[in-house]
């Protein structure tokens, strides 16, 4: 029942304020949402310069779907409130990941990431900010390699990489009300195989890069 419950909430968080803000209010160019994967498991890899990202993430998903996206977040920050806690939780389905494992001793611990297999155990599509935090506005910070103790004995699921560009103005870290900007959103191809972390980060950081060419905005620069 407390799932169903959550599920509805999300559902209505989504239809009556994500949506109208972001697509409305806003303003996106998207590009390539159709490989935007519905099921998992999978994994979004998205650059991370706002909180406006996991909201924009979510608009772009049928409601039908939403409660399947599931943003890793970190623990110290949403869960530190217990009102942002509930919230959190229940209404955005974060799966919290402490920030304090951040040593590759730390990362290889088995229940670290135990919520996150958990969840693509379940068909779940975790939304991942490979950076770790929110960067300076429309910069890419240093990519952690978090992502590849992750998933490098998950086979069966398919990372997607996603880049945006412009929400770090509307939405700057620090700030609580967003500016309106024209954003870009643009969905990329699944990463091929990887053997190591450093070959996942140099694969991010060039598909990054590319599909930061594609975003208008960018260009328009």
């Amino acid at each position: 029942m407390k799932q169903i419950i959550n599920r509805l909430l999300k559902i209505l968080f989504v239809a009556i304020i994500v949506k109208p803000v972001i697509l409305i209010i806003l303003g996106l160019n998207i590009k390539g949402r159709q490989k935007l994967p519905l099921k998992g498991p999978a994994i979004i890899a998205a650059n991370h310069n706002s909180h406006l990202d996991t909201m924009v993430m979510f608009s772009l998903y049928p409601l039908a779907k939403v409660h399947k996206l599931r943003p890793v977040a970190a623990a110290d920050y949403f869960l530190s409130n217990p009102l942002i806690a509930w919230f959190s939780l229940n209404v955005i389905g974060i799966i919290p990941l402490s920030r304090k494992g951040s040593t590759r001793k730390d990362l290889l611990k088995d229940n670290l990431f135990e919520g996150c297999h958990e969840a693509l155990d379940n068909g779940d599509v975790l939304l991942i900010f490979p950076e770790g935090t929110r960067g300076e506005p429309e910069k890419t910070s240093k990519l952690k390699k978090g992502l590849y103790y992750l998933c490098k004995d998950r086979t069966d699921t398919k990372i997607i990489p996603v880049m945006t560009y412009g929400l770090g103005r509307a939405l700057p870290r620090g700030e609580a009300l967003f500016v309106p900007f024209i954003c870009d959103v643009v969905v990329g191809d699944e990463l091929p195989e990887f053997a190591a972390s450093t070959e996942l980060v140099e694969l991010l950081s060039e598909r990054y890069a590319l599909l930061l060419n594609s975003c208008l905005t960018y260009k328009a620069k």
